[in-house]
């Protein structure tokens, strides 16, 4: 293989591994604070479908990303109210949001667009362009080096920037502030965070507002980065395997990102796969594509060892009196 090979791959890499990095950061937040969220899917999928029609609509990337994060927390702020406010069964309810997004998305795209459920497609300043770091041509004719700059680490999309800057960013939080040590404490022990006067649910909303801010980045990137509008059921699972590597990654960021681009590897794999002959045989398109899947519950069969999340997730919080 060579360098370019190499690189195209790894670069692809960063790209599909983007959404599934904000998507396990934004989990992160939420089960440290002890409420379980398998509801990622559906406010991610809320996200791509308001950055794509709201981008369709105004013809301005950055308008959809600022629909993305209204919606997606607001969703979060649903969802939070249902495990929280109502100390309802928070599995359920993220259930329910996956199912609302599922439906509410492909039947707003289809009454509003009339394309099937689809957005229109976007082009120009409706999408997010890649960005050229500073001397990234000047140096591109460097041996290795040049490369290594010019076209893996330039020429993404911001949304992979921010994506990969939040993880220095959630490690010094939840690990050197004052309000991670709280939110993991709520995550482990809300009786004694409540004794010390220290409101729990106030924290575990605030704890799923900032789920829903990373959500409604990893949706927009779908339709507004990656993609070129919004399409039925884009997001294709990349919320569970978000949460499939945050169970991998023991709930730490830094752990997380490894396991995303991992993840993000065998997917970009799969795809320079497709339509591969071994031993003379070509393998069916399918097995190629589930690939990524198939990985993924292998390596938490079998590697993952004990993974053991914080002890008073998915307990809603009741003060006593």
């Amino acid at each position: 293989m060579d360098i370019a090979f190499i690189l195209s791959l790894l670069d692809a890499t960063l790209r599909l591994s983007t959404p599934l990095l904000l998507a396990c950061l934004a989990g992160l937040y939420s089960e440290r604070a002890g409420v379980f969220d398998i509801g990622l899917e559906g406010k991610m999928l809320m996200a791509a479908f308001a950055a794509g029609a709201m981008a369709a609509v105004t013809g301005s990337a950055w308008a959809g990303l600022g629909a993305a994060l209204v919606i997606s927390i607001m969703t979060a702020t649903l969802q939070g109210a249902a495990a929280i406010t109502l100390r309802g069964n928070q599995l359920i309810a993220g259930v329910a949001i996956n199912m609302l997004a599922a439906g509410l998305t492909t039947f707003l795209g289809q009454q509003w667009f009339r394309q099937g459920g689809r957005t229109p497609q976007l082009s120009g300043e409706g999408r997010f362009g890649a960005i050229q770091l500073p001397f990234a041509q000047e140096l591109s004719g460097i041996p290795i080096i040049g490369p290594i700059y010019a076209d893996l680490i330039s020429g993404h999309y911001i949304l992979v920037y921010i994506a990969f800057l939040a993880v220095p960013i959630t490690a010094y939080v939840l690990y050197r502030t004052r309000f991670g040590l709280r939110l993991r404490a709520v995550g482990e022990n809300p009786k004694a965070v409540d004794t010390a006067g220290i409101p729990v649910n106030r924290l575990r909303y605030q704890a799923v507002l900032i789920t829903g801010l990373l959500c409604g980045f990893a949706g927009a990137y779908f339709s507004i980065a990656q993609g070129s509008g919004f399409g039925n059921n884009m997001t294709a699972g990349r919320g569970f395997i978000a949460l499939a590597a945050l169970i991998f990654a023991k709930w730490k960021p830094v752990p997380a990102m490894f396991t995303c681009l991992l993840f993000g590897f065998l997917e970009a794999l799969q795809i320079r796969f497709q339509g591969a002959e071994f031993g003379g045989i070509e393998v069916p398109i399918q097995a190629i594509q589930a690939l990524p899947y198939v990985l993924t519950v292998v390596l938490l069969a079998g590697f993952i060892g004990k993974a053991v999340g914080p002890k008073a997730g998915g307990v809603p919080y009741t003060k006593e009196r």
